[in-house]
């Protein structure tokens, strides 16, 4: 683990599920509330560095992660991006979109199109992600 890297030595958000592989975490940002982070666990900079079975265990959780916030929140868009070329460890951004947002219809790290939107939360969102992620990858 490299001790520079800061997925490696923190959760990098608020903690909502975690399990041996991959844990999900939200991420505090104001301007996108729900705004979640899928991080691989172990130090690995690409998809490719990970097995086949993992890609698809980290691909299907970004996906199921993509489909709570849809039914949740109901943005008008969900951006997904794995960057990682300012922290190169495994991570997927999952991010709700609001055509009012700061942002809106460019990418959230772009330059401001406007003021700070109108919040498109819901109280003790947190809470509610996390109850819903507990049964995230159990099977009946």
């Amino acid at each position: 683990m490299p001790s520079a890297c800061e997925l490696c030595a923190a959760d990098g958000g608020e903690l909502l599920y975690r399990d041996a592989k991959l844990r999900i975490v939200l991420v505090n940002d104001a301007d996108y509330p729900g705004f979640c982070r899928v991080i691989w666990n172990a130090h690995v900079r690409e998809m490719t560095d990970l097995p086949a079975v993992d890609r698809y265990y980290l691909l299907n959780t970004v996906l199921q992660v993509e489909a709570l916030l849809r039914e949740v929140l109901r943005p008008d868009k969900i951006n997904l991006a794995s960057l990682g070329n300012v922290v190169p460890h495994l991570h997927w951004h999952v991010i709700p979109r609001f055509a009012d947002d700061r942002h809106f219809p460019a990418p959230v790290w772009a330059t401001p199109q406007r003021e700070a939107a109108t919040a498109h939360t819901l109280p003790h969102l947190a809470d509610c992600l996390r109850e819903r992620l507990a049964t995230l990858h159990q099977h009946p």
